[in-house]
């Protein structure tokens, strides 16, 4: 087995319960994880295949350079790869080695934008694709960070329009070899997803590792915390908790059925869910508004980065203008 064939990447979209079914593949005995590495994002932009918007140095200039610099390599784009592997494969088997275990599992949902450069430098490896309800997904971003919000959650990360067509053209291609779960069967009979999960990987299926709660696992300061860890195993009684929410209110049901609107309907099948089925649950949801999520450490974080993101120029309050006078005088005191 080579080492690439060691390693499983878990894709799916912010809030869309990658958290836990890591969780769930690292109770397995011979898997290992850690919370989003993060690890292969920044490589995606180095500027060969593409480049990051804004950066403390010129990516225009260093994407044409880094570009001019494969064609010299004798075998120009797959050398380029290979020293992206190597790269990658130091970090990951210096990672893994110490715990004596046989896979890294890297859980990293941002890569669910960067797939045609994953599948590239990892053919070989092993892919679970978790896909959930897009409404689901953005009731959760909603209420986890914009207090019910559905509209300014939108506007700040539409998070659906961004993942659905970038991972239902890898559902579409298949250029590696992967399995597809969809949220909402994973958490009602999660013994079944996981026995499929272990088949494709090869691996002995470990019906424990289902009982999450049940095993150690090594915290971080990314995936969301506080759902996962409110229970011990899987459950699915909050599985549709959206549409009774959106059935509870008129105003943010219409603007969700117009976002909804602009999604592929060829996209959202493969994900699992047609488009003229959609909304079906609504018809069986009782009105009963979601609960905002509990004020704890790590929603107070998330929310607080949130509100950072909004470029300082934008801001009315002049926070700008003090940040800037805040890092005058850092500069001034860290001068060399």
């Amino acid at each position: 087995m080579s080492f690439q064939e060691r390693l499983i990447f878990l894709i799916g979209s912010p809030r869309s319960g990658t958290t836990l079914l890591q969780r769930m593949l690292g109770s397995h005995s011979r898997i290992h994880t850690l919370p989003e590495p993060h690890l292969m994002t920044p490589l995606a932009h180095l500027g060969y295949y593409a480049t990051v918007d804004k950066a403390p140095y010129d990516h225009i200039n260093a994407a044409e350079a880094n570009r001019e610099l494969v064609t010299h390599l004798p075998r120009q784009e797959e050398d380029y790869l290979d020293a992206c592997r190597a790269y990658a494969d130091t970090i990951y088997e210096r990672l893994l080695e110490p715990t004596g275990k046989e896979r890294f599992l890297d859980k990293t949902p941002a890569y669910g934008l960067i797939l045609d450069f994953l599948q590239k430098v990892y053919p070989d490896a092993g892919y679970v694709v978790l896909t959930r309800h897009p409404v689901a997904i953005l009731h959760s971003f909603a209420h986890s960070f914009f207090d019910g919000d559905y509209r300014k959650a939108w506007e700040f990360n539409p998070i659906p329009a961004r993942y659905v067509p970038a991972m239902a053209r890898f559902l579409r291609e298949k250029p590696v070899s992967m399995v597809h779960l969809r949220y909402e069967d994973l958490v009602a009979e999660p013994e079944v997803g996981l026995g499929r999960i272990c088949e494709h990987l090869g691996l002995p299926m470990e019906a424990a590792a289902v009982e999450y709660g049940s095993h150690s696992h090594v915290k971080g300061s990314f995936g969301d915390p506080i759902t996962v860890n409110a229970h011990q195993r899987p459950v699915k009684d909050k599985a549709q908790r959206w549409a009774s929410d959106l059935a509870a209110d008129a105003e943010a049901r219409e603007f969700v059925q117009q976002v909804m609107e602009t999604l592929d309907p060829a996209d959202l099948e493969l994900w699992g869910y047609p488009k003229d089925e959609l909304f079906a649950p609504l018809a069986d949801a009782g009105a009963a508004p979601t609960k905002l999520s509990p004020f704890n450490g790590y929603r107070l974080r998330r929310k607080l980065m949130l509100g950072l993101k909004t470029p300082v120029q934008q801001d009315s309050l002049g926070l700008g203008r003090a940040v800037r006078r805040v890092r005058y005088y850092c500069d001034v005191l860290l001068r060399e």
